[in-house]
């Protein structure tokens, strides 16, 4: 028999993973682009449609609710029996995986196209060896089984409160209390910790030395924070509990992959299709030049019938 702390906490548990009533798609995923342009070891963040994502998003300031990390085909390199066992259950998949945690499973491999009709982005590490990146996957792969903290419900009632109620300096703490285990789960501390087993940075802190000179201090004091010079050059790691899916969006160590629509090589964006109302089509004709067919244009002259633009009246 359940004790009523396992129900209560069960309840917290339907009520933050229930899906959101409307969900926009601000674009459309290609499948096989997304597994052309996705690398092992690059981070997927995803815009989530449960209340937990809207509460994420709102308490990090974020487009970004959840994060995982694309592993590829690693668990087909692994010994014959989780060979037989990844084919069983993703079949074709299992050349495109991820991990990730997830408030109701815990750490878990999924496949990569789970997220085909969500708003995705792409990071990747810059500069990540292929010697490190083997230790991050590594690491991540021995987190898989690792499960939610369903006793301590009050990990689960902080994706209940008013969060526009919350001052903004305590947001990001309301997303940090509670057990170690859930809120592992919950953040995207399992990404952070797999990075600082190689020492990669994702925000790291700039750590900024004393004034030395009178000068410096007045300039400092004055001013409310330190000068560029003041800065030593030396990075402090933060703690990984509290790393988010933004974090990863605003790294200057990770690059944003782009994968959507139509190959980058071949955009062109006077081909694209534009709808066009009414209501806009004077704006258009009075900022747009009309094209004028080649034969009747001749260098250094213009069209008849036509002046030229009056500098006067630049806005």
């Amino acid at each position: 028999m359940r004790s009523p702390r396992r129900v209560l906490a069960d309840w917290f548990l339907r009520q933050i993973t229930r899906p959101r009533r409307s969900y926009r798609r601000f674009s459309y995923n290609d499948p096989q682009k997304m597994k052309a342009r996705i690398e092992p070891g690059d981070v997927l963040l995803v815009d989530g449609d449960q209340r937990v994502s809207e509460a994420v998003k709102y308490l990090t300031q974020s487009s970004w609710s959840h994060s995982a990390i694309f592993i590829g085909d690693a668990l087909l390199r692994r010994d014959e029996a989780t060979r037989r066992e990844t084919l069983r259950r993703f079949g074709r998949e299992s050349r495109f995986l991820i991990v990730e945690a997830l408030v109701e499973k815990g750490v878990l491999v999924s496949p990569l196209t789970k997220y085909t009709d969500f708003n995705v982005r792409i990071c990747r590490p810059i500069g990540l060896t292929p010697e490190d990146r083997e230790i991050v996957l590594k690491y991540v792969l021995s987190r898989v089984g690792h499960t939610y903290d369903r006793r301590n419900f009050l990990d689960l009632t902080r994706y209940l409160l008013p969060f526009h109620l919350i001052p903004p300096p305590l947001r990001e703490d309301a997303l940090h209390f509670g057990s170690g285990l859930a809120t592992e789960t919950i953040c995207s501390t399992l990404l952070a910790e797999a990075f600082a087993a190689v020492r990669f940075p994702i925000l790291p802190v700039p750590l900024r030395g004393q004034p030395r000179t009178l000068g410096s201090r007045l300039r400092q004091r004055l001013l409310g924070r330190p000068t560029r010079r003041a800065y030593s050059g030396l990075l402090k790691a933060r703690h990984p509990t509290l790393c988010v899916p933004r974090d990863f969006d605003l790294s200057p160590y990770f690059e944003i992959i782009k994968f959507h629509a139509r190959e980058l090589d071949e955009l062109d964006y006077r081909k694209l299709r534009w709808e066009e109302s009414e209501g806009q089509a004077p704006a258009l004709r009075g900022i747009r030049p009309e094209r004028e067919p080649a034969d009747s244009r001749s260098v250094g002259t213009a069209p008849a019938g036509r002046r030229g633009p009056s500098r006067g009246r630049e806005a």
